[in-house]
């Protein structure tokens, strides 16, 4: 049995916004099943916070920080610096971690890590990245190594990267079929775990933002109305350069 409840998996209801109905980029929208995703907006609150708390921060935190058993003092790697990435980044600190090493493509994208507490930054476009992560943590590899992608070899870079003990934690949306090297991994007491965003952390990352211990608006880059859309996915289309997160629409 879960220890949360899996909202996400409900037999009536679960995850039907953007997957079986359509999404909520509307002036209106109806919530099916609300009682199960639905949360009172506290007095006083940050609207645009409350966007990147609807998904991202949840999801970073579910499925990347709590699945990943992050612990104090512990070495934690993510893959990918992304909007979830950076949400498991800011989550993670909640539970006062050793280190935090982002690992991405991207420099824009990893000196955004660096300004919202990654205590190191690993380019992976050398191909080097296995190598320099084991220098940082003496060659044991990470505690906790959070796939926040969604491709393989960001995944395979996570079996790679993983310490004996540790965790592989997946939030990444996988498409294709990945390897899973037990011919590696079969004596190394590891765990993989994967989730959907169940949203069961919303009241207490509230409570958390009210308190001012996290700046979930930090991931905000961009804003557009509504009636721009085409444009505002056309900035997210081309994050590399439009150096764009998380994009807010507004009526």
């Amino acid at each position: 049995m879960h220890a949360d409840p899996q909202f996400s998996h409900c037999t009536t209801g679960g995850w039907i916004l953007g997957n079986t109905i359509d999404g909520t980029q509307a002036e209106f929208v109806r919530i099916p099943h609300a009682d199960t995703s639905l949360y009172p907006i506290p007095e006083g609150a940050d609207e645009e916070a409350l966007v990147i708390l609807s998904d991202i921060l949840p999801t970073g935190f579910e499925c990347g920080v709590l699945n990943g058993k992050v612990q104090p003092g512990s070495t934690v790697a993510i893959v990918g610096s992304g909007p979830i990435g950076l949400a498991a980044l800011l989550t993670a600190q909640f539970y006062s971690p050793g280190a935090i090493i982002m690992i991405d493509l991207d420099d824009n994208r990893l000196e955004v890590a660096k300004r919202f507490g990654a205590t190191h930054t690993i380019n992976s476009a050398d191909g080097h990245a296995v190598e320099a992560l084991m220098k940082l943590t003496g060659g044991r590899g990470a505690d906790t190594a959070i796939e926040a992608v969604g491709i393989p070899a960001t995944f395979e870079l996570c079996e790679q990267i993983v310490a004996a003990g540790g965790v592989i934690a997946n939030i990444g949306v996988h498409g294709v079929p990945v390897a899973l090297h037990l011919e590696r991994l079969w004596d190394r007491n590891i765990a993989i775990t994967t989730r959907l965003v169940d949203t069961v952390s919303t009241p207490m990352l509230l409570k958390v933002l009210g308190a001012g211990k996290i700046d979930p608006k930090l991931l905000i880059t961009h804003r557009f109305k509504l009636s721009a859309i085409v444009e505002a996915y056309e900035t997210f289309a081309n994050a590399a350069k439009t150096r764009a997160l998380k994009v807010i629409l507004e009526a």
